[in-house]
């Protein structure tokens, strides 16, 4: 065998063709070594001294202003708390909690945690900027005491070495007492003794592990998780979380986690050393979310704020009046109140609860910043809607027992349907049905079954749509149904004031706003207040609304002629609420120029008595503000930069133009176009031109739901082909021949489409003649006998009467008049007698003469 028979040629190693990439891989490391070196060593030269850490400079304050800048409402470092303690005034339970919340790595790093670096780096690069944390606590205190925010990498790069110097020349101990003693905790307050007396009124060197927890959670968001703001859950729940890191890391055990985490915490009363408090937590909460944290608590920034400080005073007094006089009457401890100038969207008043400093009672909750269940408030959204899409004021509507679950049956007494789905069949406040009416009356008068319907005509999503356009921001839920319209969705107090803003406003919608300008210390602008209006409704739509709820003849028969809705001097408009089982009631209301909203009840939710249904409650406290709010502000100084002034005329709401219809159900017609007259004599179908005395007018199943009329989609086009293909059509009409079957208006006969309706025409107004007083008569006693003469072709069924459009009386039977004695109230002088009748068939007519009174 030959030699070189055994011979194979070696192989190349495989991995030779790596070694240009692990050369140049070498090549860059070393690069970038020398480059962060270089880096370090270039920007080490400008580096501040540690050796004066105690005495450095003292960080500017932050004011808050009223409107115009002469009230400081809060200064947040006017006050500033801070108490320096060493090293063994400090708990243990209180350092580990900081560490635990804040750098878990402390006791292991040399001030900085590479890979909180290397993390912080990659999503920096990524989004070319510097803003992802991955700071220590030794990081964390130099950036406050020795450094600024600047997100630049110089900065990082100089805390970086200083954070490495520091940790060389302090001990872990004494960084941690430094950081402890810097650090801000919110409610002016620095250092964990300052921030241990202003939240439990006593000294850090006695808190117990729940308070520490609490006060470690607090640098991570001082004024969201305030114990004197808003979000008290969110501040357990960080709580919660610190107390399971500090298992987690070993410092505590599970159970004193345990009993740490069911402690009850007590927060001392805050000082009050602040004014308009919610409305200025609403403000911190605001700039700090938009500037940060540190620019609030040290960067001396100047806010003016929108707020009226003669209006918020008079808001907290009422408030605070009324929270009181309620919780006697009707059990209802709480109300808050918002107002805003539509015209531009700025808020002027906000008072989130009766007393923000009571504690106990959550006093310190904003509940005009809260979700709650708006009741009846809602209405005008779906009115509105339906209004859009041709439905009128004048549409006819039967106040009506009805079931709303087409599964369910007509008669309204079936819990669930064959799915095991819950019918629906609500009804009004004081049990009563008053069968047809119009959409104006229905509104003006908060009647459910009506709504209900208006809502279903308008459509959910659309109306919805409608909230949303006009200020609504929270109803984001799917599952919404007809109940919407009596306030099964939630919202904002602040947000239904701005929406109501719009229908003041004429369909223009000016963004709520709290704030007219920001500076910072140098007197730079950083925000500033611009008018940026929307036109989010046809002005007529506006005008519909606005005319219906300042409409008080149209809510006398619920809410009585002189209610808390009521203005003498001005026309207002109006609209309450209340929630089932009265938990809430609203008012809220509106002239041109003001828009404001009062909600009552109780934090906890519990309900209040049925008598504070919402203008009982509620009523009261808006008309107040009101009434004080053009007491105050109609004759104020106008030379004052920023002051909020009211028209010292009387302001008038825009009435809406006329609204053409030929269909009768939206003309105010309950009796549709399919009305039939009847030849006594023949017993054919009269003609115009059949003497009225042979005419007999009956319902020969001639009065219908709306639905039978019209398409809900296109409620002024032509009649539907089939009216029962809409799945509510079936139980509506129902109610509605019900209805008239029980007042003996339905007989049977066949429907004869295309009549039109002769009841409510011209020719069968009531005909009314004043006898005494005569016009221009001048009566001189205090007592009068108001005499009429009243005709109607359908048959007189109410006389109503009025002197100076105040309502002094009524009747019902021939021959209608009335002893009627003059209030010391009405003043000598001239005065309007306006006498209002109505017939069997709701047609009105009215009549006024001038008189004078000289008693």
């Amino acid at each position: 065998m030959r030699k070189n028979d055994f011979y194979r040629p070696r192989k190349k190693p495989t991995w030779r063709w790596l070694r240009p990439l692990l050369k140049l891989a070498l090549w860059l490391f070393i690069t970038g070594v020398l480059f962060i070196l270089g880096s370090f060593v270039y920007y080490a030269k400008d580096l501040p001294s540690l050796s004066q850490l105690n005495e450095r400079q003292i960080n500017e304050s932050t004011k808050i202003f009223d409107r115009t800048g002469k009230v400081i409402l809060y200064d947040i470092h006017g006050e500033e708390k801070r108490t320096i303690v060493n090293s063994n005034q400090i708990p243990d339970n209180a350092k580990y909690a900081a560490v635990a919340a804040e750098d878990a790595n402390f006791y292991n790093h040399i001030g900085v945690d590479p890979r909180g670096i290397l993390r912080a780096a990659l999503y920096d690069i990524i989004g070319r900027k510097i803003s992802q944390g991955g700071s220590t606590i030794t990081q964390q205190f130099i950036k406050k005491a020795v450094l600024s925010d600047d997100r630049t990498w110089a900065r990082k790069i100089k805390e970086l070495v200083l954070a490495l110097e520091l940790e060389r020349r302090y001990s872990k101990n004494e960084i941690l007492t430094l950081y402890l003693n810097q650090v801000p905790y919110g409610s002016n307050t620095y250092g964990i003794e300052a921030a241990a007396q202003t939240f439990f009124s006593k000294s850090a060197k006695d808190l117990t592990l729940a308070e520490s927890a609490i006060l470690a959670a607090l640098p991570q968001a001082p004024s969201r998780l305030s114990p004197y703001g808003s979000h008290l859950d969110e501040l357990k729940t960080r709580q919660e979380y610190i107390l399971n890191r500090l298992t987690e890391l070993g410092y505590i055990s599970k159970p004193d986690a345990d009993a740490a985490k069911k402690e009850p915490l007590k927060f001392a009363v805050a000082a009050h050393g602040i004014k308009a408090p919610h409305f200025v937590m609403y403000i911190k909460e605001y700039i700090e979310n938009k500037y940060g944290r540190d620019a609030v608590e040290t960067q001396g920034l100047k806010v003016y704020t929108t707020l009226d400080w003669d209006l918020q005073q008079a808001a907290e007094q009422i408030i605070s009046d009324g929270a009181k006089a309620n919780q006697k009457k009707y059990g209802a401890s709480n109300a808050a109140l918002a107002a805003a100038d539509p015209k531009t969207g700025q808020i002027l008043a906000m008072v989130g609860s009766a007393d923000y400093f009571d504690t106990a009672n959550d006093g310190n909750f904003n509940v005009t910043t809260s979700d709650r269940q708006p009741g009846s408030s809602f209405k005008p959204f779906a009115y509105a809607t339906a209004f859009t899409k041709g439905f009128t004021p004048d549409t006819v509507l039967f106040d009506t027992p009805t079931e709303f679950n087409p599964n369910c049956p007509a008669d309204a007494n079936q819990d669930k349907d064959q799915y095991g789905l819950d019918c629906y069949h609500p009804g009004d406040y004081d049990d009563k049905f008053r069968g047809p009416l119009i959409a104006r009356e229905a509104l003006a008068q908060s009647l459910n079954i009506p709504s209900v319907q208006m809502l279903y005509l308008a459509g959910i999503n659309d109306t919805i749509k409608t909230a949303k356009d006009m200020g609504i921001t929270s109803l984001n839920e799917n599952y919404y149904g007809l109940s919407l319209v009596l306030g099964g969705g939630e919202v904002k107090l602040l947000d239904e004031v701005a929406a109501y803003g719009v229908f003041a406003n004429e369909g223009v919608k000016n963004d709520k706003t709290s704030i007219l300008k920001i500076e910072d210390k140098s007197g730079d602008i950083l925000e500033e207040y611009k008018s940026d209006p929307k036109k989010v409704m046809e002005p007529q739509i506006a005008r519909l609304i606005s005319d219906i709820l300042s409409d008080n003849n149209a809510r006398t028969p619920i809410f009585g002629a002189n209610s808390a809705l009521y203005f003498s001097d001005r026309p207002v408009a109006a609209k309450t609420g209340t929630t089932q089982k009265y938990r809430d009631a609203w008012t809220l209301g509106y002239t041109p120029s003001l828009v404001a909203g009062i909600w009552v009840g109780n934090n906890d939710n519990t309900s209040m008595s049925k008598a504070g249904a919402g203008l009982a409650a509620a009523g009261p406290l808006w008309h107040a503000f009101i009434k004080q709010a053009y007491s105050l502000k109609t004759d104020c100084d106008t030379a004052i930069a920023n002051a909020f002034c009211l028209p010292k005329n009387i302001e008038q709401f825009t009435k809406p133009d006329p609204i053409q219809t030929t269909k009768s159900m939206l003309n105010g017609s309950y009796l549709s176009t399919q009305t039939v007259k009847i030849d006594k004599i023949s017993g054919a179908l009269a003609t115009n031109q059949t003497p009225p005395d042979l005419i007999e007018e009956k319902t020969v199943q001639s009065t219908h739901s709306v639905l039978y009329s019209v398409n809900k989609d296109d409620p002024q086009g032509a009649w539907p082909t089939s009216p029962s293909d809409d799945p509510q059509y079936n139980n509506w009409e129902a109610a509605a021949q019900n209805w008239l079957a029980s007042h003996g208006l339905s007989v049977a006969g066949q429907i004869l489409p295309g009549q039109t309706d002769q009841l409510h025409t011209l020719a069968n107004l009531p005909k009314i003649q004043i006898i005494y007083p005569s016009g221009s008569q001048t009566i001189t006693q205090s007592k009068m006998s108001i005499q009429t003469n009243i005709t109607a072709p359908l048959g007189v069924k109410q006389v109503d009467f009025f002197i100076n459009n105040v309502f002094v009386g009524s009747t019902m039977a021939a021959p209608y008049q009335i002893d009627y004695t003059i209030p010391s109230s009405v003043q000598n002088g001239q005065a309007d007698l306006m006498v209002r009748a109505y017939d069997q068939a709701f047609n009105r007519q009215e009549e006024k003469i001038t008189i004078y009174i000289n008693r």
